[in-house]
């Protein structure tokens, strides 16, 4: 039982000793102390002053001496009008802290077979390229979100779904067999989805340099260069070649299908490599490929039902009007699927394979409106999670230096980016001497940590619907609000625990209530005892950033403590198996909040 359970007890005995009435614990309001005041938890009293018939000033003032004097919750109080305002005993905060200590994985609620089974979509990538800083986003949020969830007491089933067909990869496929002189991932010491991407480059330079030949003789029919450049894309040779791969892959054409499927195989393989890199796993991969013959199947049913309508050209849709929406495109007069169609077959398979209680998608807010419509059609369909789609919707990541473009190669590489953090971890560490005394395999596993770690939190801790902006040099900081800092401090802990351990300290099972705690001691106490609510407000409202930050607000406490108090040189062995053991269950906690960001700690730097 933590302290405000405790003294919500103690409240509902006071007012039954007091004025002889049983109140429910819902009605026993406590809330922070307002720093202005002495004290911890404030409890307001108007809600019992028809009980006691007296003033809230008199009221608050019989419940504190009542409390002071039967509980040893309650060390002093103070009344500010209608609020009393109470100072909790050291003994209690002692209590609170063994309570964590035994508890290894305090905060985190285990899920088992009759919890809610949360199915999270993340990742998303096309086979035309390789994972880009905006993937980077996604995939540490998509991360995080599952393993939130899952302390949350859910079974979660991590999806990706690959956006593997489409004109965008027969770009790729006709620019290497154009130019690529059959290179492979082998024969050029490439990792396949970078050779690819190469080749989808390729194909955009090889296209603007056809589009401006023939825009030439437009311009000189009087042409403007707008007109010219729409009628020479059109007219492009390149460009209708594409397309007719697209038709053939529809088809199934044999050759344009074993192409797609050795490209794509080069492409996978380098997408696992960046996946395990970034720790970042999934449970069930799914296929557009796959899915939107599905979908388009769904969508024909409805049809039928009278869900959608066909127009006079073949084409088919969704009237969203009762819904304050617009008319929205399902099948083309052609036959052929649109993303939300394809959807739909995704939902329909996932459905098919799994007892899916919720859903949410981890994607970017350009597609906010997608997913509102995506949520009507699926409830119009009959799912039964359709209604209560999550949109995990985020805002996006630019460079300093501005925004990135696929097809001109101006993106940043995830993999790029990971070898860039790394490299500057080990140099600034080195910098700063914490790599001293370290063999080179110790002090390459410590660059990797803290510069995969630097990446992770500089992201996480941002709002995810914030548009943010990421600076790889200030990511990489001993200090501040940054993974790096963080980290530094979990080791430093793990220092002392060290050094306490070869001096034959060891921690009693039981610490030794008697001892005065500072207000610093006591604030540290009740910030540990903070994580377990902050994991349920991260689940309940979608934000890994409260974690992270709760985790630098953490540290940072600890670090004021570690300056102003001694630990190992204190005299005291009550106070200093007390302060080893607030100091231990700090780097547990900092551990585990960590641990839910997909951040590892090092435990020597």
């Amino acid at each position: 039982m933590d302290i405000e359970q405790k003294l919500v007890a103690s409240v509902q005995g006071a007012l039954k000793a007091l004025y002889g009435q049983e109140v429910p614990a819902g009605q026993v309001q406590l809330q922070k102390t307002k720093k202005e005041f002495k004290g911890h938890l404030t409890l307001v009293v108007f809600p019992f002053l028809r009980m006691s018939r007296k003033g809230p000033e008199q009221t608050a003032q019989e419940i504190g001496n009542y409390l002071k004097e039967n509980t040893n919750v309650v060390a002093e109080y103070n009344v500010v009008k209608g609020f009393l305002n109470l100072t909790i005993a050291s003994p209690a905060w002692i209590e609170l802290l063994e309570a964590i200590r035994h508890d290894e994985k305090y905060g985190l609620i285990q899920a088992n077979e009759q919890s809610p089974l949360v199915m999270i979509e993340y990742s998303s990538p096309n086979t035309n390229k390789p994972l880009h800083l905006g993937h980077v986003r996604n995939n540490l949020l998509g991360n995080a979100l599952a393993n939130i969830i899952a302390a949350n007491g859910n079974r979660v089933v991590k999806t990706n779904i690959v956006n593997d067909r489409g004109i965008h990869i027969c770009k790729s496929m006709l620019a290497w067999l154009k130019y690529g002189n059959g290179e492979t991932p082998e024969s050029s010491g490439k990792k396949g989805d970078h050779l690819i991407g190469d080749y989808y480059v390729a194909f955009d330079k090889h296209f603007k340099t056809e589009v401006k030949e023939l825009m030439t003789p437009f311009l000189a029919q009087g042409m403007t260069e707008e007109e010219a450049k729409a009628k020479a894309e059109a007219e492009s040779p390149l460009m209708k070649e594409a397309r007719q791969m697209l038709v053939k892959w529809e088809a199934g054409d044999p050759e344009v299908r074993a192409l797609w499927q050795r490209m794509n195989d080069w492409v996978y393989a380098g997408f696992d490599e960046t996946y395990q890199r970034m720790g970042v796993s999934f449970d069930k991969i799914y296929y557009e490929s796959n899915t939107y013959l599905e979908g388009k199947k769904k969508v024909l049913e409805g049809l039928e039902k009278g869900l959608f309508y066909r127009k006079e050209d073949g084409s088919v849709w969704a009237d969203l009007t009762p819904q304050g929406l617009d008319h929205k495109l399902l099948l083309r007069a052609d036959g052929t699927s649109v993303y939300m169609t394809q959807d739909i077959g995704t939902a329909e398979q996932r459905f098919t394979d799994f007892p899916i209680d919720k859903m949410i998608y981890v994607v970017g807010n350009e597609q906010n409106y997608h997913f509102q419509v995506l949520s009507i059609l699926l409830d119009r369909l009959g799912f039964e999670w359709g209604k209560s789609l999550v949109h995990f919707s985020y805002g996006m990541v630019e460079l300093p230096e501005g925004k990135m473009k696929s097809r001109e190669g101006t993106v940043v590489d995830a993999d790029d980016l990971m070898d860039e953090m790394i490299t500057t971890a080990r140099e600034t560490s080195n910098e700063l001497g914490k790599l001293e005394g370290l063999t080179p395999s110790e002090a390459e596993e410590i660059a990797r940590i803290v510069g995969l770690g630097a990446l992770k939190y500089f992201i996480l801790k941002v709002d995810a619907r914030k548009n943010m902006t990421f600076n790889p040099k200030e990511s990489i900081d001993f200090n501040g609000n940054t993974g790096p800092f963080i980290q530094y401090t979990y080791a430093r802990i793990r220092s002392v625990l060290r050094k306490a351990a070869e001096q034959g300290i060891s921690l009693p099972d039981t610490l030794h209530t008697g001892i005065e705690l500072s207000e610093k001691e006591e604030g540290l106490v009740q910030m540990l005892a903070d994580f377990s609510a902050v994991v349920r407000q991260a689940g309940s409202d979608y934000l890994p950033s409260l974690i992270a930050n709760y985790c630098y607000n953490l540290v940072k406490e600890y670090n004021q403590f570690y300056h102003d108090f001694s630990i190992l040189r204190e005299e005291n062995a009550d106070v200093k198996a007390f302060r080893l053991a607030l100091s231990a269950e700090v780097a547990k906690i900092v551990r585990l909040g960590m641990g839910l960001l997909g951040i590892e700690v090092p435990e020597r730097m």
